[in-house]
């Protein structure tokens, strides 16, 4: 990375981030995807904000009219009424009455100095931003691809030569001119939309670098949206002996205090077992303290939440309508991992949040866009810097029986959870009980017993331990008394 070079903002918000700072000045960049992807937009909201810190623009194109581009952008509050236009169209009289250039005519079309008459439209109006969109159509102007070839290298020489800063955009294609456009450009920028939703990438950025892997996207109504993969920055903060607890004493008995802060905690079982039940306990017991604790839905309404909630003796209404706690309803593929994770980020850096719950895992693959196969690795990012910050994280884990527990969640991220806690349901003496145990604590001790776990109108009510029972974590929970009867 040489933060020496000059560079300029591109408009589009998270790209710059991505691009550490934005686009060398004096470079060509190429924004390749498939029709549909946002890459004139890209384009557009470019010399936009050139257009906004008072430089001149300019914008090169073929394939609509200048007044169809215009009332494009406007419908993303773009205002390109005080750019240049340069019509390469067959039918155009290559600029518009408003910005009258006399260039080249028409029956010049074929003709080996087009690109040296666009040269000259360039010195003419001495643009800081140009924007080609798509750059093939100057492919089309040259006999043979040395020719292109040969004019664009020395048409990219110009510009750098001038400061020019240029965007090209261009739709992918299995050719050798389209690979000679990726090697002669200085960046290249790639969008994707697909069923895991809008994705963006820069494979390339001479001379700076950038963030790699892809990222989520998205085109709102006031243009694109950029929100890069979440990477924890600098080193964790010390980490501290804080023990958050539950406010149940046999509970907290378990976790030998609690849980610390900077920890990331599975609650895991099978559905219906109470596992959102112990999350709003740990929530509650942080709103009263002060922790200004957020919980992320993805698997229950806040109506529903606050509801069940209230009805064993929790006020999440109350402390949500005092501002002590907050509920965040996470609507299904309304958001990328980036996204979401950005939310979270921004949500903590704002109010100081100290606990953050997601409920739960498998909704968390299901809500959000993008390859299930990847959204662990999303989901690991976000615990990784959530704990950076000194957060305490807590995760609802839907699993089939407890035995799973211990080798991997559902969502495969078992490695980052410090705490494990499980559920499960217990059958004695044709009796349908619950217990709740530890499996994992990674910063302290804990109680390696299970309890008996009820829900009560009046809450939680953790009891002793299930000594009469075994092979709970077998997923084969039996009483002693049975088992001695089979043998």
């Amino acid at each position: 990375m040489n933060a020496d070079l000059p560079t300029i903002e591109t408009g589009v918000s998270g790209l710059d981030e991505i691009l550490y700072g934005g686009l060398v000045t004096g470079r060509l960049y190429l924004v390749v995807g498939r029709p549909g992807t946002g890459k004139t937009l890209l384009g557009m909201e470019f010399l936009q904000t050139g257009i906004q810190a008072d430089e001149t623009v300019l914008f090169v194109h073929g394939e609509e009219s200048r007044s169809e581009i215009v009332a494009n952008a406007s419908s993303f509050g773009i205002d390109l009424d005080s750019a240049a236009f340069l019509d390469l169209g067959p039918d155009s009289d290559f600029f518009d009455a408003d910005n009258a250039y006399d260039l080249v005519d028409s029956r010049d079309l074929e003709s080996e100095q087009f690109i040296e008459e666009i040269r000259e439209a360039i010195e003419e109006i001495n643009p800081d931003r140009v924007l080609v969109d798509p750059i093939s159509q100057l492919q089309y102007l040259e006999p043979s691809e040395y020719q292109f070839r040969k004019r664009l290298i020395s048409f990219m020489r110009f510009l750098k030569g001038r400061g020019t800063t240029v965007v090209a955009t261009m739709t992918p294609a299995a050719s050798r001119n389209d690979n000679e456009v990726r090697s002669l450009s200085d960046g290249i920028v790639e969008l994707e939309r697909g069923d895991g939703g809008r994705r963006i990438s820069v494979p390339k950025h001479r001379g700076i670098g950038q963030q790699d892997g892809t990222h989520g996207l998205e085109i709102r109504g006031d243009g694109l949206e950029v929100y890069p993969s979440l990477i924890p920055s600098g080193p964790a903060r010390e980490f501290g002996p804080e023990r958050l607890p539950f406010g149940i004493d046999e509970l907290d008995a378990l976790l030998d205090g609690g849980l610390e802060r900077g920890t990331a905690t599975f609650v895991a079982g099978p559905t219906g077992v109470g596992k959102s039940t112990v999350g709003t306990q740990f929530l509650g017991e942080a709103a009263s303290r002060g922790d200004d604790p957020v919980a992320y839905l993805f698997e229950e309404s806040p109506k529903t939440f606050v509801h069940r909630s209230e009805s064993i003796g929790i006020p999440i209404g109350e402390m949500e309508a005092a501002g002590t706690l907050a509920i965040e309803a996470v609507e299904p593929l309304t958001l990328s991992a980036e996204e979401f994770a950005q939310n979270v980020k921004e949500r903590v850096e704002m109010t100081e949040t100290g606990i953050v719950m997601i409920d739960g895992v498998e909704g968390y693959k299901v809500a959000l866009q993008g390859e299930e196969s990847k959204l662990g690795r999303k989901l690991h990012a976000l615990i990784r810097y959530l704990k950076s910050e000194d957060v305490a994280v807590l995760l609802l884990d839907e699993t089939d029986q407890a035995a799973g527990m211990p080798s991997a969640t559902s969502a495969n991220i078992n490695y980052i959870a410090d705490n494990v806690v499980f559920l499960n349901y217990v059958e004695t003496d044709g009796e349908l009980r619950k217990g709740i145990g530890v499996l994992k604590k990674r910063a302290g001790n804990f109680e390696r017993t299970i309890r008996e776990f009820e829900i009560t109108p009046d809450g939680i009510v953790v009891g002793e331990p299930l000594t009469d029972v075994r092979g709970i974590l077998e997923g084969t929970p039996t009483s002693r008394s049975m088992a001695d009867n089979a043998k």
